[in-house]
């Protein structure tokens, strides 16, 4: 099977090469206007893929406020999936999608969709969001990465988050799919047999400069 997998968009919407399964990870358009969800839901059903699964992420504030107004102005559907504490399937793999992340300090005001706030226990109340992921999930999609993993800031920093991963270490899914650290774009395959997928689109200066990600499974 080929899976690509993209996250953090922020406006662009490349040409993909078509395949089994195309995820995206939230952060989908660039100023999170009503034209502008138009665009990427007509960019994503052009998008050649049997099945195309999604979530948003903390720029996306109007799918928060308002996806259910977006569904029924949109095109059908078809054969897209849009995921927020929710499950599919496809060819027998079990895929869950979660948009969660934690605030921080400085963080901009427009860009706190599906957060939980800064000075809160804050991976505690992340925990309760990941405690829905069912323990026979293939893949896993989350907009934010877990701790220690392609979560490296510029300043160095890991901001992952640690229930996250010990969710991760829990249930132990074949694919955890994420974006939202830009900076930190990659793959790696932990020694648990974990892959992790940082497939944000661009960088930390906003650029579109990252492929997405093919995996074979």
């Amino acid at each position: 099977m080929i899976i690509d997998a993209i996250s953090d968009l922020h406006g662009y919407y490349p040409k993909l090469e078509g395949g089994d399964l195309l995820i995206v990870a939230g952060d989908l358009t660039a100023t999170d206007t009503l034209q502008e969800y138009r665009q990427f839901f007509l960019w994503l059903i052009d998008q050649n893929y049997r099945r195309k699964v999604l979530i948003a992420g903390n720029h996306d504030n109007n799918i928060e406020s308002f996806y259910s107004f977006f569904s029924m102005e949109l095109p059908p559907m078809g054969n897209i999936n849009y995921l927020c504490d929710s499950g599919t399937e496809f060819e027998g793999l079990k895929i869950w999608g979660t948009p969660w992340t934690a605030q921080f300090p400085g963080i901009n005001p427009k860009c706190c969709a599906f957060t939980v706030n800064y000075g809160c226990d804050t991976d505690d109340w992340l925990n309760e969001y990941w405690q829905k992921i069912p323990s026979d999930t293939d893949i896993l999609i989350t907009h934010g990465p877990s701790f220690g993993n392609l979560d490296y800031t510029t300043r160095g920093e890991s901001v992952g988050s640690r229930s996250l991963w010990m969710k991760l270490l829990e249930i132990r899914p074949k694919l955890h799919i994420f974006g939202h650290i830009h900076e930190a774009y990659g793959q790696i395959i932990h020694h648990n047999g974990i892959h992790l997928i940082n497939c944000s689109h661009v960088n930390e200066r906003y650029q579109p400069v990252n492929k997405p990600i093919r995996i074979e499974l």
